[in-house]
C-alpha cells in the first residue's frame, strides 16, 4: 500500500458518497507498499455509527482489465469462510469506478495488526490460512496468468539493465544473470496449480494474538503452481527483514500449519528449494525495479532488494534444503 496520488477532501468525499456508507469524516493516507494509492476512511451512518473502509486507487502496475478477477475473488473467498476483506459495491452494484481515468474501489476494513517479529505460533495461523485460501480458491472458477513469473523477472532484469543493478550493488547484475538462467533451465513445469495470493508479506496479513485476522492486498492474486505460494510466503514470514538471518522456527511453524490443512506431496516438497530461488528473484527484480523507478514525491517508502538477494543465495545453497523439512529442519 501506498499513496501516489493525491486527493483533496472534498474529492474524496464525493467518491465516498457514491458508496451507501454513510458520510465521510475522515480520510488518512497509508505509506506502507509499493503499488498502489490507499487510503483508510472513516465514515459516519445517519444513526451515528461509524465504519472504517480502504479506498484503493490502482495504480501503474495494475492491469484494471484484472480488477474484475481481483475483487471477484475477495467476494468468493470472503463468502467460503476465508479471513478476507468483502468489497463494498457502489449505489450502481458496480464493484470498482473511476475517478479521472484511474480506477478505485472501496473495501470492507478487518481489524488486527501485522506483526514484525511474529511467533512460531502466529507463523503457524499464517501457514494454515495460506493453505485454507489454496483450497476455498479451487472452486473459484476464474483465472488469471502470473504476470511476475519467471518471463517477467527477466522483462524486469533487462529494464533495469545491468547498470542500473550495478548501482544497487556491483555484484548484482552478474548474481542476477547467473539466477535467471538457473530458473530458466530447471523452472518446474508439472506441479498442481491454483488460485494463489503470491504476495504473502506480513503486512498483507492482520493478526488478532496467534490468530489470523485478515488476509489482504490480493492485487498480485493469480493461477500459478500452489506450492509457488508457500515459497513465497516461506521467503516472506522465515527471514530477518534484511534477509541476513533465516529462523528454522518459523520455517518449520508455517510449514507444519500449512500441511494442517494441504498436505503438500513428495514432488512439491522436493520443487521447493528451487521455488523459493524463484520467489526471492520474483522480489529481488520487483524491488530493484521500484528502488529505481519510484517517483521522489511518492509517498512511499523504498525496500531494500538486496534483502532478497540475500534470501536467494540463501535458497541456492544445497545444504539449506533441509530447511523444508519441518519435521526435523535446523
Amino acid at each position: 500500500m501506498a499513496v501516489y496520488t493525491q486527493l483533496g477532501a472534498e474529492t474524496l468525499a464525493e467518491i465516498i458518497a457514491e458508496f451507501d456508507v454513510g458520510t465521510l469524516i475522515s480520510a488518512k493516507g497509508i505509506a506502507e507498499g509499493v503499488s498502489n494509492s490507499n487510503w483508510l476512511i472513516e465514515t459516519e451512518s445517519p444513526d451515528g455509527e461509524v465504519t472504517l473502509f480502504i479506498l484503493t486507487m490502482y495504480e501503474q502496475r495494475t492491469d484494471l482489465s484484472d480488477l474484475p478477477f481481483f475483487l471477484g475473488l475477495l467476494d468468493y473467498l470472503a463468502e467460503n469462510g476465508c479471513p478476507v476483506p468483502r468489497t463494498i459495491h457502489d449505489r450502481d452494484n458496480k464493484p470498482f469506478r473511476f475517478h479521472e481515468n484511474k480506477a478505485l474501489a472501496l473495501i470492507e476494513f478487518l481489524p488486527g495488526i501485522s506483526v514484525t517479529h511474529p511467533t512460531p505460533a502466529q507463523v503457524h495461523a499464517v501457514g494454515s490460512a495460506l493453505a485454507q485460501i489454496h483450497r476455498a480458491a479451487a472452486g473459484f472458477g476464474e483465472s488469471r496468468a502470473n504476470g511476475l513469473g519467471l518471463s517477467g523477472w527477466r522483462a524486469l532484469a533487462d529494464e533495469c539493465g545491468a547498470d542500473g543493478l550495478a548501482a544497487i550493488d556491483p555484484g548484482l547484475a552478474g548474481f542476477v544473470e547467473r539466477e535467471l538462467a538457473f530458473l530458466e533451465e530447471h523452472w518446474p513445469a508439472d506441479l498442481p496449480r491454483s488460485v494463489i495470493h503470491a504476495d504473502l508479506f506480513p503486512d498483507n496479513v492482520l493478526m488478532l494474538g496467534d490468530k489470523v485476522s485478515g488476509l489482504i492486498d490480493f492485487y498480485f492474486a493469480c493461477t500459478d503452481i500452489t506450492a509457488y505460494d508457500v515459497a513465497v510466503t516461506h521467503a516472506a514470514w522465515c527471514f530477518s527483514s534484511d534477509g541476513a538471518s533465516f529462523d528454522p522456527a518459523l520455517s518449520r511453524a508455517l510449514l507444519s500449519g500449512y500441511e494442517d490443512l494441504r498436505p503438500l506431496s513428495e514432488k512439491e516438497r522436493a520443487a521447493l528449494p528451487i521455488l523459493g530461488r524463484g520467489a526471492s528473484m520474483r522480489f529481488l527484480m520487483t524491488r530493484a525495479y521500484d528502488w529505481m523507478n519510484t517517483p521522489a514525491d511518492a509517498m512511499v517508502t523504498r525496500k531494500d532488494p538486496m534483502a532478497f538477494a540475500r534470501r536467494l543465495e540463501f535458497y541456492s545453497d544445497p545444504v539449506n534444503a533441509v530447511c523444508f523439512n519441518h519435521d526435523d529442519n535446523s
